[in-house]
C-alpha cells in the first residue's frame, strides 16, 4: 500500500514562508523536515477530508481504458484502497463521457475520496468530468505532471489515456498522484479562482 512521503524535493517548488498540507499518515524525511525549517515552510497536519470514504477511489473507463482499468484495479486493492467500479464491464464499444461522468459525480458526492477515468487518450474524459461542478479532472501522462496536478491543482480526478502509455507507466502515475498531497498556501487562492469561474458559469 502507499503510503504519502514528503521530501525535499516535494519542497522545491514551495515559497519559503509558504505552507504544505499533510495527512496525518505523511512521512516526513529528515531532509525534507530541515529544508521545511530552513525556509520556514509550514507542514499543516489535515484529517483527509471525505471521512469514511477517504479509502475509496471511483474508477470507470470506455472500452478503450478497459484492460487498463481492470488492471490498476487490482493494484488498487493491493495497496489498501477500496475501488468503487463505474463501468464498463467488457471491452465493447460505449461512450466515454457516461463513465467520465459516474466518476466525477462519485467523487463530487463524497462516495469516493478520489476518481481515476481512462480512455484510449485520456483528453475527452478529463474534458467530460470537468463539466461536473467540483471536479477537478487532471490528464497525466508522466510522474511531473501527476504530482503537479495535485500539488498545485489539488485535482480529485485522474484521467490516463491507455494507448498514449504504457501499463508501467499508468501504475507508476496512479501511485504518485493518490500519495501526493495538495501543497496548500499560494495555489489555494488560484483553486479558489477556478471555484468561482464555475460559480459564475453555473447560474
Amino acid at each position: 500500500m502507499p503510503r504519502n512521503v514528503l521530501t525535499a524535493q516535494d519542497l522545491e517548488g514551495v515559497a519559503s514562508g509558504g505552507e504544505v498540507t499533510i495527512t496525518p499518515d505523511t512521512l516526513i524525511t529528515p531532509l525534507a523536515r530541515e529544508e521545511a525549517e530552513r525556509r520556514n515552510i509550514t507542514l499543516r497536519v489535515v484529517e483527509p477530508r471525505c471521512g469514511g470514504a477517504d479509502r475509496v477511489v471511483a474508477i470507470g473507463a470506455d472500452h478503450g481504458g478497459y484492460p487498463l482499468k481492470e488492471e490498476l484495479k487490482a493494484y488498487l486493492r493491493t495497496w489498501g484502497y477500496v475501488v468503487l467500479d463505474q463501468g464498463t464491464d467488457s471491452a465493447e464499444a460505449v461512450d466515454y463521457p457516461d463513465f467520465a461522468e459516474a466518476v466525477a459525480n462519485a467523487v463530487v458526492r463524497g462516495d469516493a475520496w478520489r476518481g481515476v477515468i481512462i480512455d484510449s487518450a485520456g483528453i475527452g474524459s478529463a474534458i467530460a468530468a470537468n463539466k461536473v461542478p467540483g471536479a477537478r479532472a487532471a490528464l497525466c501522462y508522466d510522474r511531473p505532471s501527476a504530482r503537479n496536478s495535485r500539488e498545485h491543482n489539488d485535482a480529485n480526478v485522474l484521467s490516463l489515456g491507455a494507448k498514449m502509455i504504457s501499463s508501467d507507466a499508468a501504475r507508476e502515475i496512479l501511485a504518485l498522484w493518490l500519495e501526493t498531497p495538495f501543497a496548500g498556501g499560494r495555489h489555494q487562492k488560484r483553486i479558489d479562482k477556478i471555484c468561482g469561474i464555475e460559480s459564475k458559469h453555473s447560474k
